[in-house]
């Protein structure tokens, strides 16, 4: 199952090409925060009002080595992933970027139209 992580692109460059990308984000959380597809547009009003460029990670959840759990956390009544440990390299199989409206909302990518938000 593919999942995704939304991270400032400028974080992602310095980490990109590590054989375990995301050991730093671990730092502030026990996990990386992740979403489902579907429910990213739930997600992405999080960073509206943020301006700094930002990248989706795209992350096959078949290919990582640490567990992945998938939590309610805020009591929302929805699951989304969290990795519990640094990302695989090889997980990570696309990164798109993070397309914007003028009022700062996310646009959903061209790569990820075809599956329905719920």
């Amino acid at each position: 199952m593919k999942i995704l992580h939304c991270i400032e692109k400028e974080i992602w460059e310095k980490m990109e090409g590590e054989k375990y990308p995301g050991k730093d984000l671990l730092e502030k959380n026990p996990f990386i925060h992740c979403s489902s597809i579907e429910f990213f547009w739930r997600v992405s009003p999080h960073f509206d009002k943020d301006k700094k460029e930002r990248v989706l990670l795209v992350i096959e959840t078949d290919l990582l080595d640490a567990p992945v759990k998938w939590e309610d956390l805020e009591g929302c009544g929805r699951t989304y992933p969290h990795i519990y440990g640094p990302m695989k390299s090889e997980a990570i199989v696309e990164v798109l970027p993070y397309l914007r409206a003028e009022d700062g909302s996310w646009i959903k990518n061209p790569e990820l139209s075809g599956i329905e938000n719920k």
